[in-house]
């Protein structure tokens, strides 16, 4: 099964509502999906969004790395020679994260297709169903408290609060929402790089004396600011969860090592997909620190592919893979099934993908 060319396609797939954090809103995915074609008439799937604000990537920049770069490195590379092809894609562009994680995805799909093997199977195995959380935008207090019912009554037992803009209105909206929800729901928090080190441990105080039952909260800090982050994580008793400061598996271990975080986040478009993905689940495995799985604002195919490693290894406790039941319409056939937070995977071959409306 010999790589024969690469294709790229746009998806533009609007969303219920818009989403909004301490760092950008958005109201619909706009995607680059990659085709890789094989001599056998195989063809394996992946996908990468535009999110300039926190990987850097854009759509032209996207489009550049795997013209210009990626697709001139692996063009007629045997898939059966996986490890030589993950090489040459790491080391043919530095950064370029999602562009590679898009190559990445659609080469892990083909390798299933290789072995006609369901992608979590050779990965691992341990699942075939995960539960998700969903993501409730930072909003004024009585708007999230909406959202957040309402999601409750869709059948989601777990709540992941966007958080970040205002620290004082962010206590209220957390009272607000405790309140609202009581406490058989989890409530989790996530920041997105949006206070300084010393006011995230004064308002996560806050929230520990208030008693709202935090699980935990994700990246309080700059991404770049790890002492800030060991600083948070040593001042308060909610667990903290990395995320935007850990793109690399050097970036997790120097984490780790540290122990300026609790947990850890694992993102496909941070880590350059699946291949560099494992190896943080391997070093998480080695410190004893549990991950979760999140996504962008992707579209089916890539939180598939995060789907599958997610049932794949047990390190991976914690699931945030809300991004296709945010869209108002799915142009994708096959892959993961996503039933609000329930998430099964199928036994087809790869990500089971079969194809996309464009």
């Amino acid at each position: 099964m010999k790589i024969k060319d690469i294709k790229m396609k746009k998806i533009s797939v609007p969303l219920n509502t818009p989403f909004r954090t301490a760092l950008r809103t958005v109201e619909s995915i706009e995607d680059i999906i990659v085709e890789i074609y094989t001599d056998t008439d195989n063809i394996g799937f992946g996908e990468a969004p535009p999110t300039g604000v926190i990987t850097g990537d854009t759509i032209g920049a996207i489009k550049g790395a795997i013209e210009d770069h990626i697709k001139k490195s692996i063009i007629g590379m045997d898939i059966e020679n996986f490890e030589a092809i993950m090489q040459k894609l790491n080391s043919c562009i530095v950064k370029n994260t999602s562009a590679k994680a898009a190559v990445d995805i659609a080469l892990y799909d083909l390798y299933g297709q290789l072995y006609n093997t369901p992608l979590y199977k050779l990965l691992g195995g341990f699942r075939k169903e995960i539960t998700t959380d969903i993501t409730i935008s930072v909003n004024e207090p009585e708007e999230m408290v909406r959202d957040s019912i309402s999601a409750i009554k869709r059948g989601y037992k777990t709540l992941k609060i966007k958080v970040g803009e205002d620290s004082k209105k962010d206590l209220e909206r957390m009272k607000a929402i405790r309140q609202a929800v009581g406490y058989d729901i989890a409530l989790r928090i996530d920041a997105n790089q949006g206070w300084k080190p010393k006011e995230a441990v004064n308002v996560l105080r806050k929230m520990e004396d208030a008693d709202l039952k935090i699980e935990f909260v994700e990246q309080p800090v700059t991404a770049h600011d790890i002492d800030g982050l060991k600083f948070v994580t040593d001042n308060i008793s909610i667990p903290v969860l990395a995320d935007e400061s850990i793109f690399s598996p050097l970036d997790a271990l120097n984490i780790l090592q540290k122990r300026a975080a609790d947990l850890i986040n694992i993102k496909l478009m941070k880590t350059g997909g699946l291949y560099n993905a494992l190896k943080i689940c391997s070093l998480a495995e080695i410190y004893g620190v549990e991950c979760m799985i999140g996504c962008m604002l992707e579209a089916k195919v890539s939180v598939t592919a995060a789907v599958h490693l997610a049932c794949a290894k047990s390190v991976i406790t914690k699931i945030d893979l809300d991004g296709p039941v945010l869209c108002k319409e799915d142009p994708i056939k096959g892959g993961a099934v996503f039933n609000e937070s329930k998430i099964t995977l199928t036994d087809k071959p790869g990500l089971g993908i079969k194809s996309i409306l464009y």
